[in-house]
């Protein structure tokens, strides 16, 4: 027996190239053994369909690819079933590196227990000094170190602050230099609940990598090539990252897209923009319920973001989702020397 012809040609396989970013479930023929058929099965994300081959991206292990041929039989299968657990147990401390890892710089270095970030400018979170611990210098020389270190780079030196976790007498070293300071949340949720929220999560494609239309829509992204580069870098860093994106009309851009993280027992969302005249349907609760159940797929119990405090209207729509405020921290900005 062999899988014989194209794959509309076989009755079994009820999935074609259009339904890639779906969680599927596929056959495949390996092999023979004494002159008899074997089959392995797969359940995971469709990453890619093209002449080469279909790949699926399991819940764990390597993707499997193979050709389209050797495919039996294939169809969509629902969203991961995320089981209610706890909320991971995390400090604010741990929250902080687990982000940081999640949205890793493109330039890092250490001072003492501090890291210097820098991404071309590429938002804060990877352009500042994140004050961790004991910088093994006297505040005022850590932070004109710091200081030197950005300007060497033509940026401005932005310093993490987060209490506690931060040097006890930072904050009063910044307001003594007169620092300017912006308030960031960090909010969290367990996975479950945010895996069963919205409707129309079959609209919703997930995809491994931020494809041209991904980025379209992603309002950081600018015509500077530098900071693009940078951008692509720092999106595509972390353990384990999934882009998702609600197509528009063919030719049209994206009507939504996000971004997930997972770190074991965490997954980070971010990234969540919808174009202007596609909000209020949804949209955004749906790419969120299809990271969260690929998150959970991956073994993660508990979600978390970080949002400008200001941001009335994103906050309004995490809060309806369940998340809560677990701490802040600050943006400081050191004054030019």
């Amino acid at each position: 027996m062999t899988a014989g012809g194209p794959a509309q040609d076989r009755p079994e396989v009820r999935i074609d190239r259009s339904d890639v970013g779906r969680r599927v479930s596929v056959r495949r023929l390996s092999g023979f053994v004494d002159d008899r058929p074997v089959f392995r099965d797969s359940i995971g994300v469709l990453t890619s369909w093209d002449d080469h081959g279909l790949t699926v991206a399991p819940r764990t292990g390597d993707p499997v690819s193979f050709p389209e041929k050797l495919l039996v039989a294939g169809k969509v299968v629902p969203l991961f079933p995320a089981r209610r657990a706890p909320l991971p147990t995390a400090t604010p401390v741990e929250l902080q590196r687990i982000a940081a890892r999640g949205w890793p710089a493109v330039e890092q270095e250490p001072l003492g227990a501090w890291t210097l970030r820098a991404s071309a400018g590429f938002t804060r979170r990877a352009n500042s000094a994140q004050a961790l611990g004991d910088p093994e210098l006297p505040l005022p020389d850590a932070l004109a170190a710091v200081r030197r270190w950005y300007a060497a780079r033509g940026l401005p030196a932005y310093v993490e602050v987060i209490t506690p976790g931060s040097p006890d007498e930072l904050r009063t070293e910044l307001d003594r230099l007169g620092a300017p300071y912006a308030p960031t949340l960090v909010r969290t949720a367990p996975l479950a609940g945010l895996a069963r929220a919205g409707s129309g999560p079959e609209r919703v494609r997930l995809a491994r990598t931020a494809d041209p239309a991904w980025l379209s829509l992603y309002r950081r992204v600018g015509e500077d090539e530098a900071l693009e580069q940078a951008a692509r870098q720092v999106l595509h860093g972390g353990p384990s990252v999934w882009f998702a994106t609600v197509p528009g009309a063919p030719g049209q851009p994206p009507l939504a897209i996000g971004r997930c993280v997972i770190d074991g027992p965490w997954a980070c969302f971010g990234a969540i923009e919808v174009a202007p005249y596609a909000r209020r349907a949804g949209l955004a609760t749906a790419v969120m319920a299809v990271l969260a159940a690929r998150a959970a797929e991956e073994g993660a119990t508990g979600g978390y973001l970080q949002v400008e405090a200001d941001n009335t209207g994103a906050i309004a729509l995490y809060d309806g989702l369940g998340f809560t405020t677990s701490h802040t921290y600050h943006y400081a900005l050191l004054p030019q020397g």
